[in-house]
């Protein structure tokens, strides 16, 4: 009986952790998307001074775009939706003070940050040109 005891404890001690592992394993985090779509952007300034954002992402999944200031405070931000593909986005920045900035383009996992800094050129002084015949 003694001998019967023991192996039957150990296989009972043996399926309890591969139960307890196996349950471990299929709880998602809460709050993180368990897949990410890859996405790709563009961004540059037009002639106009406005900030040009081009877009291209694989439909099944959000990507958020995000402008704040050097304190953190978000100014813009735009979530491109499940089954877009593509989009273009101009924003005008000819309202906001100088700067910096920083747009943020995530998907949730992964994010890219580029830096936007924004100052008005002062006026220089213009010299005189005298000629002398």
């Amino acid at each position: 009986m003694k001998t019967l005891i023991k192996p039957l404890l150990i296989a009972f001690a043996f399926v309890l952790i591969n139960f307890s592992a196996a349950q471990a394993e299929t709880t998602k985090p809460i709050g993180r998307p368990s897949s990410a779509v890859a996405y790709q952007s563009g961004i540059y300034t037009t002639v106009e001074g406005k900030v040009q954002i081009g877009l291209a992402k694989q439909a099944g999944g959000m990507v958020e775009i995000r402008l704040t200031n050097a304190a953190g405070k978000v100014l813009f931000t735009q979530q491109v939706g499940k089954n877009q593909t593509a989009a273009r986005i101009r924003l005008d920045v000819s309202a906001l003070p100088d700067g910096a900035y920083q747009l943020e383009i995530t998907n949730g996992v992964d994010s890219t940050r580029h830096a936007i800094t924004l100052a008005t050129p002062q006026p220089s002084e213009q010299s005189r040109l005298v000629a002398l015949d």
